[in-house]
């Protein structure tokens, strides 16, 4: 892709410096059970003089250990999650490359959205895109790198664990730039079916239904979301030439690895296509295609269609 020298986006959110806590529940909660809470003890123990000398010590401890903040208790959530404002960030030049990288498919997405939402007649709603490691809070509950990527209709949000991309070239074997864009430009496809109210009747239509029915639904939400990642390859390509020799090939890769008959396969050795939830590899990358030939929203509607 020629993605280089391009325009990033101003909404990504950098949580990298961030050290989220062991379970999703722990350091969560206001009020703490640290230092603060101690002092009666360690007062009727020590005595006054001596309990001094015992809060002097520990306090000396914790600020120069950095853990002065957890001793002492309570605190916001954004305080627990270990969060140092101003902290370098810790990066290889890879790293760092595909922070520059998210930061430009994301730009581009705009671009192509905001225009398909002015022909609409309406104004598109720029999602954030979080980086993060490991895990961070999010308004759908706690995200783990294991998850992949994935979008919270919660908060408008997209959250991508930059290891991903690893697992996506030795694990998925789908190696290069546009498999990765197509990552991106899927999640963002959530993010307009949730501005479009397309997510909201989805989860409203699962709500009385069966788990392999709404396993259904749940399957046509994500290729259309494909679709949607299609739509943007088309503008990326058509209008800014940002695709080379090999990108729609890359993408479809990608589109083809995570299928559930494939994933399914490589984890349970055999295919159960009641519990897919994103749909199989023929239907992802058909979908992705759709949506790339013809760049069209209308050409994208997966609930309507008899065969997906």
């Amino acid at each position: 892709m020629r993605w280089r020298g391009q325009r990033k986006s101003e909404n990504v959110e950098d949580r990298r410096s961030m050290r989220a806590p062991s379970s999703p529940l722990g350091g969560l909660g206001g009020g703490g059970s640290g230092l603060l809470n101690l002092l009666p003890t360690v007062f009727k123990i020590f005595g006054f003089k001596g309990g001094v000398i015992a809060v002097l010590a520990i306090g000396g401890y914790a600020l120069f250990s950095g853990n002065l903040g957890s001793m002492l208790g309570g605190g916001s959530n954004q305080e627990n999650l270990s969060n140092q404002e101003g902290q370098s960030i810790q990066q290889s030049t890879e790293e760092k490359m595909l922070v520059d990288f998210v930061s430009v498919i994301l730009a581009d997405t705009e671009q192509t959205w905001q225009q398909l939402f002015q022909q609409m007649g309406s104004k598109y709603e720029e999602p954030n895109l979080v980086i993060f490691r490991g895990a961070t809070k999010t308004a759908c509950g706690f995200g783990k790198a294991a998850m992949g990527p994935f979008y919270c209709p919660g908060d408008h949000k997209v959250y991508i664990d930059l290891s991903f991309y690893s697992d996506l070239k030795n694990r998925y074997k789908a190696p290069g730039d546009f498999a990765q864009a197509y990552v991106i430009a899927h999640e963002v496809g959530h993010h307009v079916q949730t501005l479009l109210g397309i997510s909201q009747k989805v989860q409203k239509a699962k709500r009385s239904l069966s788990e392999v029915e709404g396993n259904k639904l749940s399957v046509r939400q994500e290729l259309q979301a494909d679709c949607f990642a299609g739509i943007w390859a088309n503008h990326a390509d058509n209008s800014r030439r940002l695709l080379e020799s090999g990108d729609i090939e890359e993408g479809l890769t990608a589109a083809s690895a995570i299928g559930d008959d494939r994933l399914q396969k490589q984890s349970q050795g055999y295919v159960s296509p009641d519990s897919f939830t994103h749909g199989s590899s023929t239907q992802r990358v058909k979908w992705f295609k759709v949506g790339f030939k013809g760049g069209d929203l209308k050409q994208c509607d997966t609930f309507s269609v008899r065969t997906l």
